[in-house]
């Protein structure tokens, strides 16, 4: 069944919702696999005799909610998906790129998604209930969820799941998908063979992520890339990477590792380009500090704009017990570029700036536009001087 066909079908729309709940509470009951086998002898215990196509569109549902996805399977299956938003039962949006979209896609009621958030955080080994009612894991397949149970959760309880796509998109694709302007890839690959250490900024769903994995499967054949990350999300399509995750402590409060351990230990692992997915915590010191020692590396960060970025990075690094002068002196040191990304008013992502950073007459380090976005092009600002002597000999 296609995902159009499906979105159109309310879940539990195959059959009489009270006996696929019977046939479902069978199944659990014993823990076998919905094969349209069992699915048919569970519904013949229940005194109904169904055609073939019945069985299989039971069987299919089942599946789906007790393996699977349930409804949202199809969504998931999108290639042009990349984030799926349970608001209400009958509430589920999806965001193909252009900003999100309200889909035919419905759970029979509250119940349904609970029972989804619930399986899928066992899944992911973590645990939801009302004593603990949200959770952010990683899945089997790499999508990142997140959940939040009633009552903290008004109404229904709402699910959030991030796709991350098995391969890098290129350069290439990026630039026809708008998100990189006419020439502006000679730019970002220059950017990235000349070595230099940057950091992509921008807000929630931008893609910050998307072209992080992109560049990085820019990186020399013969250099080793250590990945740290809260959630492994970057697939770069590149031969020799290495990936570190977080763990989260267990119930008895036991086992955490944070992102700052993950640094440390990837300084360990000789890394030619040391990246941290999302820097957002006390391990920006640590990050500092090794892009301090000849490491080149780079990540992401959350800021409006990248005016920000500075002004971000000290709110961790004072939180991290690092003053804000020793911040800027090791900043101007470590980086040297910042790209923001931003959505425009259709929601398509792009690439909205270049920044090279600089220090002012008081010693603090302040983003100077360099590359703006522009339709045709990237248009030059007074920072592009020194871009090109950053990255001019690999232009």
């Amino acid at each position: 069944m296609t995902g159009r066909a499906r979105d159109e079908i309310p879940y539990g729309g195959t059959a009489a919702g009270g006996l696929l709940d019977a046939v479902r509470q069978r199944l659990a009951e014993s823990g076998a696999e919905p094969t349209p086998a069992r699915v048919a002898a569970a519904l013949r215990a229940q005194g109904r005799l169904l055609g073939d196509a019945e069985v299989l569109g039971a069987a299919e549902e089942l599946r789906c909610e007790l393996v699977g996805t349930g409804p949202l399977e199809p969504l998931l299956a999108d290639p042009s998906v990349t984030d799926v938003l349970v608001s209400a039962p009958d509430r589920v949006w999806v965001d193909r790129g252009g900003g999100l979209e309200l889909t035919g896609v419905a759970f029979a009621d509250a119940a349904s998604v609970r029972r989804l958030a619930q399986r899928l955080a066992a899944v992911a080994g973590r645990r939801l209930d009302d004593a603990r009612p949200w959770v952010d894991a990683r899945l089997p397949d790499g999508t990142r969820m997140h959940a939040v149970l009633p009552p903290v959760a008004v109404g229904s309880p709402y699910l959030s799941l991030r796709v991350v796509r098995p391969k890098a998109f290129s350069l290439g694709e990026l630039a026809a998908a708008g998100t990189v302007p006419p020439g502006g890839d000679r730019v970002l690959r220059a950017l990235v063979q000349a070595r230099q250490s940057f950091l992509i900024s921008g807000g929630t769903g931008t893609g910050k992520t998307t072209l992080l994995s992109t560049l990085l499967g820019l990186v020399g054949q013969r250099e080793r890339i250590v990945l740290a990350e809260d959630s492994a999300e970057l697939r770069p399509d590149h031969p020799h990477v290495v990936r570190l995750e977080c763990r989260p402590a267990n119930q008895e409060g036991a086992g955490l590792v944070t992102l700052e351990d993950l640094v440390r230990q990837a300084l360990r692992m000789r890394p030619d380009r040391l990246v941290v997915g999302e820097v957002r915590g006390p391990e920006v010191t640590s990050l500092l500090a090794a892009l301090n020692t000849g490491h080149a590396g780079c990540g992401t960060v959350h800021a409006n704009a990248a005016a920000d970025v500075p002004a971000r990075l000290e709110a961790l690094g004072t939180a991290a017990g690092l003053d804000r002068a020793a911040l800027h002196s090791q900043l101007a040191a470590a980086l040297s570029v910042v790209i923001h990304l931003v959505r425009d008013r259709e929601g398509r992502r792009r690439v909205a700036e270049v920044d090279v950073l600089e220090r002012d007459s008081a010693g603090l380090v302040v983003p100077v536009p360099a590359l703006r976005w522009g339709e045709e092009a990237f248009a030059y600002d007074r920072g592009w001087p020194r871009l090109l002597m950053l990255i001019g000999g690999a232009l």
